[in-house]
């Protein structure tokens, strides 16, 4: 993930993070899938590498999570343990969608715009 975040790539590019969780019982929804973070068009200042500290948000666009959510969305899986997948996206220019718009139509925006992918993938489990 490194690599995607290095400030050549920023001063070109516009970031772009989701999280989500494939494991959610059907039960819960359907589709198995809870978005709890989608930020888009986030601003880098410079060349620096883009870090997000504990208890901030990056300044950008918020999309809306599965929760109705518009700002990160912590994991609290309902039963097992879970896979949480954040997404990290260089895009070579900003989305033209605004605060609230949901995954699916920040994905469709995104299409024939992203520049690199990369993915980090956490377990957690409730005690």
């Amino acid at each position: 993930m490194e690599d995607l975040l290095k400030p050549a790539y920023l001063s070109l590019s516009t970031p772009f993070l989701i999280m989500d969780d494939p494991d959610v019982p059907k039960s819960i929804r359907e589709d198995g899938m809870w978005d709890h973070w989608i930020v888009f068009n986030i601003a880098i200042k410079g060349l620096e590498t883009l870090k997000i500290e504990e208890e901030e948000e990056p300044d950008g666009i918020c999309g809306k999570g599965t929760a109705g959510n518009l700002k990160y969305y912590p994991p609290c899986p309902p039963d097992t343990e879970h896979r949480y997948v954040f997404k990290a996206y260089t895009l070579s220019d900003e989305l033209s969608l605004p605060e609230g718009s949901i995954k699916k139509e920040v994905e469709k925006a995104m299409e024939g715009k992203i520049i690199d992918k990369a993915e980090l993938v956490g377990l957690y489990e409730r005690k």
